[in-house]
Formats: structure tokens, C-alpha cells, sequence
């Protein structure tokens, strides 16, 4: 397996990697190989391809239109 030295990383940046990989329960080394690979392979999402998901979510679940007309009143209600 390859490895790599990091150096010169700013004392901000080094607290970052060090809290997200506390709340991770990693090393810091486990949370630097996960983040490398967070954004190398991620990839771009098509935003029509997301819409087309969430409009057929929408169509399974009976939730209100949320106009303003609806929020507005949802904001009224029960107060006097």
C-alpha cells in the first residue's frame, strides 16, 4: 500500500480534519484516506435526473402543496 507525507498544513485546516475525524471515530489518517475519497470519487449529480427522483417521492407520499397561502395559515394557526 502507498504512502504519502502531508506537510506544511495550516493549524485551522489540521483542527478541522482532527474534530471530524474525533465525531467519525477515526485516526486522522483514516479521516484523510476517507476524505480523499469523498471528492475524488464523487460524482457530479444531473439535475434533471434528481428532480425526475424527487417529483416520483413526491407523488408517493400525501404531503400539502406548500404555497404561501398554506404556510401562512400553518403559521396563524392556534395563535390568538
Amino acid at each position: 500500500m502507498a504512502a504519502i507525507t502531508v506537510k506544511n498544513i495550516p493549524d485551522d485546516l489540521y483542527l478541522k480534519l482532527k474534530d471530524s475525524a474525533s465525531k467519525n471515530h477515526r485516526s486522522i489518517n483514516s479521516e484523510v484516506i476517507a476524505c480523499l475519497d469523498k471528492v475524488l470519487t464523487s460524482k457530479l449529480i444531473d439535475p434533471d435526473e434528481y428532480l425526475v427522483g424527487v417529483r416520483q417521492i413526491r407523488e408517493k407520499i400525501d404531503a400539502p402543496v406548500l404555497t404561501d397561502e398554506f404556510l401562512n395559515s400553518a403559521k396563524k394557526e392556534g395563535r390568538p
